[in-house]
């Protein structure tokens, strides 16, 4: 009977009999409705003093929405209000779901995650090492599990404070037609440290994961992610490029003009490489996907619910649970962590298998749970998932270089909000 019983609770809490997401009163789930109202307070704060033009806020607890709330306007330029649905460019936060694609594939038996990169892609077999100004031929090869937790020592499109950047940028690698021309260039180009030995940032080692997925299933990325991740979820507003009859909902793109502390606009819909007119064919794992704020609440969803979401089961909870623990040594998490830019690791985190995860609450300088994970975009999006707590968090707005720390701020409105922990 008690077997019977805990097979019945696992079946449950995996989310294999869950209902959708819906709306709940806040306080059916341990929330104050009344203390989220700071969640409000706080987005039209920054908008009023011009420091964000529009936002888009949601909180679950077990499961539930007890807030979902848009703000402020598409555009600084565009007084369109902002909706719930409207459509932004998620950047980074394209991470985490090909991570999931290719923890997909490991499931299937499609790869091990110590296997080298060129079992696969065989012209990334021998990399050189940059050093001292040039290109020593060192032979290295680099791991799958590298690629997932930023150690296999390549650099980053935005970091163009190092020799490795603009290599990457004479070459043509920044401007591949599609991930093939991506993955024939990189193979000519040096790594910028020793595979392993250290985290470093690399929205290009994302992409060659995005062209591992396409090797391991003779699919298009766009193809895989589609087929295989958003139709079985239902996220409808999830693309590589927005179509035609979706591109109202698209908000505009801006960036913080710290000279003049202003916004200045940077990106007009019409403009944007992410839509259908523009013909995308290069699928940026590392950055390139459009969502809104519910189908990214969905993919979250599915990862709290242990892989699962509405009956559709995507990765086993076991999968989940491993990709979401420190797989970082201190040695390898430490080394040049004060260097500009080890980035996006801060005090009290460290990194899983594509998601950032939260080590030591204590130090990590705003409210938080052990065993958190998340990530945001450039753009200024954010989510965060609390297991602890049992609680998901996804912010969506559109500001490169945003003046203040907007996840500091979300995260004290929510928890603040908090009557009953677990």
């Amino acid at each position: 009977m008690r077997n019977a019983l805990s097979l019945l609770i696992l079946f449950l809490s995996t989310g294999l009999a869950a209902e959708p997401l819906a709306m709940i009163a806040p306080e059916d789930v341990g929330f104050s409705g009344e203390r989220l109202q700071q969640v409000s307070d706080f987005t039209r704060r920054h908008i009023d003093e011009g420091m964000h033009i529009g936002f888009v806020t949601m909180i679950a607890r077990h499961g539930k929405i007890v807030y979902f709330e848009a703000v402020g306007n598409m555009g600084v330029e565009n007084d369109q209000p902002m909706q719930k649905d409207t459509l932004f460019r998620i950047f980074s936060m394209t991470k985490p779901i090909v991570s999931v694609a290719m923890m997909m594939l490991y499931e299937e038996g499609r790869f091990q995650l110590t296997d080298r990169v060129s079992k696969y892609l065989p012209s990334l077999g021998n990399f050189g090492l940059y050093k001292d100004g040039e290109t020593v031929d060192a032979g290295l090869e680099i791991t799958i599990e590298q690629l997932l937790t930023n150690t296999a020592g390549l650099s980053d499109r935005a970091d163009r404070s190092n020799a490795i950047y603009q290599l990457y940028q004479e070459s043509g690698l920044l401007d591949s037609h599609d991930l093939d021309q991506f993955i024939e260039t990189l193979s000519t180009l040096p790594l910028r440290y020793e595979p392993g030995t250290r985290y470093h940032y690399s929205t290009v080692g994302f992409d060659v994961l995005g062209a591992l997925v396409e090797a391991l299933s003779g699919q298009t990325l766009e193809t895989f992610f589609e087929e295989r991740i958003f139709a079985p979820l239902d996220m409808r507003d999830t693309f590589f490029s927005v179509p035609d009859d979706k591109l109202h909902r698209f908000a505009d793109n801006h960036i913080w003009n710290r000279e003049e502390q202003r916004i200045d606009l940077l990106e007009e819909p019409v403009r944007s490489a992410m839509w259908s007119f523009r013909d995308v064919t290069y699928f940026s794992a590392g950055g390139g996907l459009v969502s809104t704020a519910m189908d990214y609440m969905v993919f979250c969803e599915m990862l709290r619910r242990g892989g699962s979401y509405n009956g559709v089961r995507i990765l086993g909870p076991k999968t989940i649970q491993f990709m979401m623990l420190n797989h970082l040594t201190a040695e390898v998490r430490n080394n040049g962590a004060d260097e500009f830019p080890a980035l996006h690791l801060y005090p009290g985190q460290s990194y899983g298998l594509g998601f950032g995860v939260i080590t030591n609450p204590g130090i990590s300088r705003v409210i938080s749970s052990r065993g958190e994970y998340h990530w945001g975009g450039v753009a200024d999006t954010k989510f965060w998932i609390d297991p602890q707590e049992d609680l998901v968090v996804v912010l969506m707005t559109q500001l490169i270089l945003a003046p203040t720390n907007t996840r500091y701020e979300m995260k004290v409105a929510t928890y603040q909000a908090l009557t009953d922990l677990e």
